[in-house]
């Protein structure tokens, strides 16, 4: 006989314990889809440069459900309606919204299953789980694609103000242990409040916003976009591509069946029910399996690449704002020719360039603040910090990746 909880407590190193709110809750953690976030890394390859990297989306997950309580429970005793099923859908939709995620997160975004997103995959495994659970979904995700009535539902949950963020942003700083990334989300949470149904936050947390806004940019460019993080992440991808390139020949390659499978395709994937499941099963540990068998490969570029990164002896990688001269990307593509005795298509594997850009805030989807005479104005106008205008414009930076001369 299968035992059954209708309540649970997680006990959080960021929040302290977290309970299943409710019986639906507690069954869709339980779910094997979302068991599997437990095997998907939070934040990619990161560990590479921030050895303490090591959380789940499972964390994020349930970390982002706990604030999302406390952001209920704020906006009711400021007489905003939020009714049982309302909360309910809430709850679920901000539990489920990283679902889609595949190995490593962002790292083989696009790559497992070409030109579908993960909140793609996240809506499809939300209208599976509801076949399961009897349409208890439902209000979930109506109000996670955004077309339930009251708009500030789906604010809370994909916003530039959203749980979502609120969550990352605290415990990949408390992970990596990147303080600058630490933000004040209690303050934030008790801000928040409705008008004519739109997300805003009372003036008085200003400060607060302005701390949020430039965390995110420092988190971004001292941790997501860390040039070591990025070389790992791109040569982790170039495997990937190597390995499909391989398995297009005709080669054999050792891996897991669902690894193989989406390896194995080409082009456009339907991607319907039985492909979901087939993804379902694929984590880190398909991925992580099959370096550790690659490695020992025949094939010269799939096996260095592999090496490379299982060792943590990396390309070396430059970040500046032009990208280098052809001359130059040149010399080094005719070093590992020379050394190795590749073809430039080969060698293009371990010397290559590309770009990265970032925006902190974005004034299409303006962070609303409520101030003291009622009126509504955009965070940047009561800003009182230069520096904050500058986040609404995107950076663009340049990458350059080449061997060391012991590689």
């Amino acid at each position: 006989m299968v035992k059954t909880n209708k309540l649970n407590v997680f006990n959080d190193p960021i929040y302290g314990f977290i309970g299943t709110p409710n019986e639906l809750i507690f069954s869709l953690i339980s779910h094997p889809y979302f068991q599997r976030l437990r095997r998907i890394s939070q934040m990619g390859l990161s560990y590479l440069v921030y050895p303490g990297a090591h959380h789940t989306r499972f964390h994020h997950a349930l970390g982002s459900m706990h604030l999302m309580t406390k952001a209920i429970q704020v906006l009711r005793l400021k007489k905003i309606e939020i009714t049982p099923e309302e909360e309910k859908g809430l709850l679920c939709a901000i539990l489920l919204h990283d679902i889609g995620h595949g190995p490593f997160s962002h790292a083989l975004e696009g790559f497992v299953a070409e030109e579908i997103s993960h909140e793609q995959i996240s809506l499809k495994f939300m209208k599976e789980l509801n076949k399961e659970f009897n349409g208890q979904l439902d209000m979930a995700i109506s109000i996670f694609q955004g077309d339930y009535a009251k708009p500030f539902l789906n604010q809370l949950v994909s916003s530039q103000l959203d749980m979502d963020r609120l969550d990352y942003l605290k415990r990949d700083s408390f992970y990596s242990g990147v303080t600058e990334g630490n933000i004040n989300s209690d303050r934030l949470i008790s801000m928040l409040n409705v008008v004519d149904g739109t997300l805003v936050v009372e003036e008085k947390a200003i400060y607060a916003v302005e701390k949020f806004l430039m965390a995110r940019r420092f988190m971004y460019w001292q941790v997501y976009l860390h040039k070591t993080g990025l070389v790992a992440e791109q040569l982790l991808v170039r495997i990937m591509q190597r390995a499909r390139f391989l398995l297009s020949k005709g080669d054999n390659l050792e891996g897991s069946r669902p690894l193989l499978f989406f390896l194995q395709q080409n082009g456009t994937l339907t991607f319907d029910a039985e492909v979901l499941k087939t993804f379902a099963e694929l984590d880190d540990i398909d991925i992580l399996g099959a370096l550790k068998s690659w490695q020992f490969h025949d094939d010269f570029v799939l096996s260095k690449l592999c090496k490379m990164l299982l060792d943590r002896r990396l390309l070396h990688v430059k970040v500046k704002k032009r990208p280098l001269t052809a001359e130059k990307l040149n010399e080094k593509l005719d070093w590992i020719i020379d050394k190795y005795g590749l073809s430039v298509e080969d060698a293009s594997n371990f010397v290559f360039q590309g770009e990265i850009s970032n925006r902190a805030y974005s004034k299409d989807e303006a962070i609303r603040i409520l101030k003291k005479n009622g009126k509504i104005s955009d965070v940047l106008k009561e800003s009182d910090q230069l520096s904050l205008k500058a986040l609404a414009k995107t950076v663009t930076k340049y990458y350059s990746c080449y061997p060391k001369k012991a590689v």
